[in-house]
């Protein structure tokens, strides 16, 4: 008896695979559309995409993808028919989640809005499909756990990621939606600061992250090796600006690391962040300079990262008054007292007061950010100028975003005698800080400044409970890595 075996030829097998490696062997002029821009003018085209592979399913003879790229997604079918066989459709299949895939897909029209995509007007009718990363089929954490509100999965018995395990494995939670829009407003947010600044005439400078004096005083400083003897990391970079004040530069800011050697294991705490700092010389008053920070705080932009934080992390919307609204502290201290609050007149805020104030405050004039002004001298630095009316205050203010504390600024001190006189009285040594007083010898105009927390900031804004999630790799006591 004679068998004859008959095998089906693949006829589309050039058009799926896996592509040999990108080691920039060839230059093409094929143009990758972005996902984004993939709305229903793209209808009826014929383009070619790079994504991940989100999630896949088949069903029957057809394979229905998700392709992501960065926040944004969009739905692709492999169906069997003129351009896809049995094989291709298996193949499309079969490739893992998170693969970065090259695809030519034909844009349709959908009768229907597909919800669960970003672009919900349109699918991709894949003609190729070409693996061009392929990723391991054991992830350390599923996207879609990774994005799904707290809570949720509790009640419906589905996963949700905690926090270590995001932070240990960050490059996969970095790839959610709302990892992708929480990093783009930071961005925006550096970038608007840098923009109004820029536009009032400050210049930008970088200052020395290595020192040889603790810059805030006190002993929450990192010492580090340096040759045969010690440096410090710098705990911000106040010392410097105000130095650039005194060689005329007039208005300063800068973007850069602050490090704080304290042991606080706080939901708003780390070790190394990103501060927003400014200084500027002013005509009469220091609240010139409040005026101009507060210019770069108070925009309405985002919305869209907004939105697509509030889906998994839902808050209030932050509201804020223009002009800024502007307490003096001893207006704070009479609005604890009445709520029960036992507090001495140069008593600091505790973190717990800080946010009774805040819901005081929003209660009473509707709004998440405000500035506290004149606080007690005896807990500012040792550089902040005292008040001219009353010396157990200070000119010197912190700002405020939902009951917590973002920025802590003052005028300066920029006579030497007296600047002598406040370090003295803060045990500082004067001979690691002999040119800092120095710069004030020769003539130095009034002045003042602040810093700012870029992740606190970022957090508070989006209404997020851990600065964490806004530290693209943070460190605090206990987490060095990634």
């Amino acid at each position: 008896m004679c068998f004859v075996v008959f095998f089906l030829k693949d006829f589309a097998k050039d058009r799926y695979g896996v592509s040999a490696m990108v080691q920039s062997q060839q230059k093409l002029d094929r143009a990758l559309v972005r996902v984004e821009d993939l709305t229903p003018h793209k209808v009826d085209q014929l383009i070619w995409l790079r994504a991940r592979v989100h999630t896949s399913r088949a069903k029957g003879k057809q394979c229905f993808l998700v392709l992501r790229q960065q926040q944004f997604n969009v739905q692709a079918l492999v169906a069997v028919g003129d351009r896809a066989s049995k094989q291709m459709v298996k193949f499309a299949a079969n490739i893992t989640k998170e693969s970065i895939v090259d695809v030519e897909a034909m844009v349709r029209k959908v009768e229907q809005k597909i919800e669960s995509c970003s672009q919900q007007d349109v699918e991709l009718h894949i003609e190729r499909i070409f693996v061009i990363s392929q990723a391991e089929p054991r992830l350390p954490l599923q996207l879609e756990d990774a994005v799904r509100p707290d809570g949720d999965g509790e009640e419906e018995g589905r996963a949700t990621v905690n926090q270590d395990t995001r932070l240990d494995n960050r490059v996969i939670d970095l790839r959610t939606t709302t990892s992708q829009a929480i990093f783009r407003l930071q961005s925006g947010v550096c970038q608007l600061f840098r923009d109004t600044l820029t536009k009032k005439g400050f210049v930008e400078i970088q200052t020395p992250k290595i020192i040889s004096a603790a810059s805030e005083g006190g002993a929450n400083v990192f010492t580090v090796s340096y040759f045969k003897s010690s440096a410090y990391l710098a705990q911000s970079p106040q010392l410097y600006k105000q130095m650039c004040i005194c060689a005329d530069f007039d208005k300063v800011f800068c973007v850069g690391p602050v490090f704080r050697a304290e042991d606080s294991n706080t939901h708003r705490h780390l070790t190394e962040f990103v501060g927003l700092d400014i200084e500027m010389a002013f005509n009469y008053h220091y609240h010139e300079v409040i005026d101009s920070i507060t210019d770069t705080m108070v925009q309405d932009r985002y919305q869209t990262e907004i939105q697509t934080v509030s889906k998994q992390f839902p808050s209030e919307p932050f509201k804020f008054l223009e002009p800024t609204l502007r307490l003096e502290y001893t207006e704070a201290l009479a609005m604890l007292r009445e709520a029960g609050v036992e507090m001495g007149d140069e008593d600091d805020l505790s973190t717990p007061n800080e946010k009774l104030l805040g819901r005081l405050v929003k209660e009473k004039y509707d709004t998440d950010f405000y500035v506290l002004d004149k606080y007690p001298l005896a807990v500012r630095p040792f550089y902040t100028m005292p008040d001219p009316n009353n010396p157990k205050y200070s000119n010197s203010y912190d700002m405020f975003m939902r009951g917590e504390e973002i920025l802590s600024g003052a005028q300066r001190v920029h006579d030497p005698q007296l600047l002598t006189e406040r370090a003295l009285h803060h045990q500082i040594d004067l001979e690691k800080i002999k040119s800092y007083i120095d710069s004030f010898r020769y003539g130095a105009p009034p002045h003042g400044g602040g810093g700012i927390g870029l992740e606190r900031v970022c957090m508070l804004y989006l209404g997020l409970h851990n600065v964490r999630q806004t530290s693209m790799f943070p460190r605090d006591p206990k987490r060095l890595t990634p």
